[in-house]
């Protein structure tokens, strides 16, 4: 009987498997504290839903647990051979097969009820108010606010730590390698429908507060979706090992007011529009290379050195790309190279910030090429 209650739990314990994996994250306790001993409920009614079915399940296995223990200590001392037991001589009980048949199928139906209930709610992506299309790089997420106008809010979600904190040259913060340049933010008591999917390899969008794993998959679109009901700032990580800086690309989502996403989401679709604008400017070369040297920092300087005197990345100065044929560059800045860790930049900033930066890359470090890229020309280029 105890191999058949056994089974009965592990058979219990797969069919819920995927609920509980959402909330499986370090999580708070009681006061609000840290604790690593049970799950986190979250700030969202499945959330809540998950932990509830986690802590049935746990106290259906703390009972059959017992029970079979208890039987087992029993047996072990009141059955032993030194105390003159003789084993009773029988074969085949059709009570105890029925026994341990239905029992275990009881266990099961105990299980499965409240978990199937749990899953359908985990899966109602039905009447979201806002959809936001998730896409993992190499290393970094992108948010696309999909709206029916068509004006779209994107921007990318950088990892903010230091390099400095990262190298040990200065102390961790609190949220070392969990802090992002921009947020993903989402108005309180709404419900948000993320489309995820990846632009390199498999990726994972993990969110533990909010009761959000998805996979991000190249060519595929996963949906999840959350209601936060508390506002507040809530972190993730990437869950599935997609490179060499897997652990440099955390998540942050930041919950507001109704009014205050209102006002961002404005704020946004003005900044939308001021690209736009500058699209059709001719920038003179110190403002190229004053947009370029930041454009820089924030995604050249990691791989390709402060002073342009590489790393992970080539060298820039005195580089031949840098210092060859223009168009080259931009194939490369735009396109990326196969095969090796320079990416495709050109779905990543826009055509001011590509032009800016091509410009700084052939005019820093002691390149002084005298070149000056415009946005129409990157608009020029991407179109053939």
């Amino acid at each position: 009987m105890q191999g058949a209650i056994n089974r009965a739990f592990i058979q219990g314990a797969a069919a819920v498997s995927s609920a509980l994996a959402l909330s499986s994250g370090a999580v708070q306790a009681a006061d609000g504290s840290r604790s690593s001993v049970n799950m986190d409920p979250g700030v969202t009614a499945v959330g809540q839903s998950i932990f509830d079915l986690h802590m049935t399940i746990l106290w259906i296995c703390v009972v059959i647990g017992i029970a079979v223990f208890a039987v087992m200590f029993y047996s072990i001392i009141y059955h032993r051979k030194s105390r003159g037991v003789v084993p009773a001589q029988f074969h085949e009980s059709t009570k105890v097969e029925i026994a341990w048949t239905v029992v275990p199928f009881l266990i099961l139906i105990a299980m499965a009820v409240p978990a199937t209930s749990t899953l359908l709610e985990i899966y109602d992506f039905d009447d979201a108010e806002i959809d936001v299309l998730v896409t993992g790089y190499q290393w970094k997420w992108k948010y696309e606010y999909l709206t029916e106008d068509g004006e779209n809010v994107t921007f990318f979600s950088n990892l903010k730590t230091p390099q400095s904190e990262i190298y040990n040259s200065a102390n961790k913060n609190e949220n070392y390698l969990r802090e992002v340049d921009e947020p993903l933010v989402i108005p309180v008591n709404t419900k948000v429908r993320f489309l995820v999917t990846a632009n390199d390899v498999i990726h994972s969008w993990w969110v533990p507060e909010l009761a959000v794993k998805k996979d991000a998959v190249p060519g595929f679109i996963n949906e999840t979706w959350a209601l936060a009901t508390e506002e507040g700032i809530y972190r993730g990580q990437c869950a599935e090992l997609c490179g060499k800086d897997h652990g440099f690309m955390p998540i942050v989502v930041e919950v507001v007011s109704q009014e205050e996403f209102a006002e961002w989401q404005g704020e946004k679709q003005q900044e939308a529009a001021q690209v736009r604008e500058l699209m059709a400017q001719t920038f003179t070369m110190d403002e190229l290379m004053d947009r370029g040297k930041a454009v820089y920092a924030r995604a050249c300087l990691a791989c390709h050195g402060a002073n342009g005197e590489g790393g992970v990345g080539n060298a820039i100065a005195g580089s031949p790309v840098a210092t060859g044929e223009l168009g080259q560059h931009l194939n490369i800045g735009i396109n990326g190279v196969a095969g090796s860790a320079m990416q495709a930049f050109g779905g990543q900033i826009n055509d001011v910030e590509m032009a800016a930066v091509i410009t700084y890359q052939r005019n820093a470090f002691g390149n002084n090429m005298g070149d000056m890229v415009q946005p129409i020309d990157v608009f020029n280029y991407k179109k053939g």
